[in-house]
């Protein structure tokens, strides 16, 4: 059987996949072995030669020269943590996030999400990571699970003007997969800096892995959620609670109740803090 080009191409991609091979490390192929044969041939008098003193792998707020994938997590996480604690306001930070290469969904993701809704809010909703629609659009939280959260922010007199909503990880996982712990970790020092630079009076956990990735809490959120737990933002401690992601909520639509308890939590909390002054949230009691 005579096999087109085509044809011919999709089984080597194929048998790429099936040998682990999933991206490219750079635009143009290099023969390892002929690199190798080029080291072990180097004469004994320069093999004697001290090395010269190594330089730390360029990562942060500049283009990797190497894949993110080949560099120890410490050092991505701490470089990351270098880039963020500089930022001296959002627009610095997201500006920083947007030239960090330390994470490798920046370069399947369509682009960064950073934020939306008021940068001096008193209160903080933060997610997992994008899906399609925020991946488009370049918002968090704008799909069909963002319409269910605009709905229950109205259901307790909020809405974006009178929060910042953000997410874990800014770039969107292929096919909304679950984020790895690497992923993650190099995220993680970019939305804790975010968190201060808002500086809000309560920070809100959509979901049990925004909630573990920030709370420290190991629990399923099913025993996460109704409770309130204290987020250190540096030095100072914030109110946190965490609830169930409005993504399970369009999946499993008779825990909107579970929601409903949590939304009055929170409406309850606003009111103790006297945020919004002459302007409370409420909850409708009926």
């Amino acid at each position: 059987m005579v096999l087109t080009v085509a044809e011919n191409l999709l089984r080597l991609l194929r048998w790429y996949a099936e040998m682990g091979v999933d991206m490219a490390v750079d635009d143009t192929p290099h023969d390892r072995f002929a690199e190798s044969r080029n080291k072990l041939s180097v004469p004994a008098e320069k093999k004697a030669l001290p090395a010269a003193p190594q330089q730390r792998p360029e990562v942060a707020c500049s283009p990797l020269r190497q894949p993110a994938s080949s560099l120890p997590p410490g050092v991505i996480e701490e470089t990351a943590l270098e880039c963020a604690s500089a930022a001296a306001n959002l627009d610095d930070l997201r500006e920083r996030l947007s030239r960090f290469n330390g994470c490798g969904l920046k370069a399947t993701a369509t682009q960064l999400v950073f934020g939306d809704g008021n940068p001096s809010a008193e209160i903080m909703f933060v997610g997992e990571a994008p899906g399609a629609d925020e991946d488009r659009q370049g918002v968090p939280f704008v799909g069909r699970a963002g319409q269910l959260l605009d709905k229950m922010l109205a259901a307790i007199g909020l809405d974006r003007s009178k929060v910042y909503i953000a997410n874990v990880v800014p770039w969107r996982p292929p096919g909304n997969r679950t984020p790895t712990p690497l992923e993650t970790g190099a995220c993680l020092p970019f939305i804790r800096r975010q968190i201060e630079l808002v500086d809000p009076k309560i920070l809100v956990c959509l979901g049990a892995a925004a909630a573990q990735t920030l709370l420290g809490c190991k629990d399923g959120i099913m025993r996460m959620r109704g409770r309130w737990f204290t987020y250190m933002a540096g030095e100072r401690p914030i109110r946190a609670i965490a609830m169930l992601h409005p993504a399970y909520l369009l999946r499993q639509p008779a825990h909107k109740k579970l929601a409903w308890q949590d939304l009055r939590m929170l409406a309850k909390e606003i009111g103790r803090l006297h945020l919004f002054a002459g302007d409370h949230a409420k909850t409708n009691e009926g």
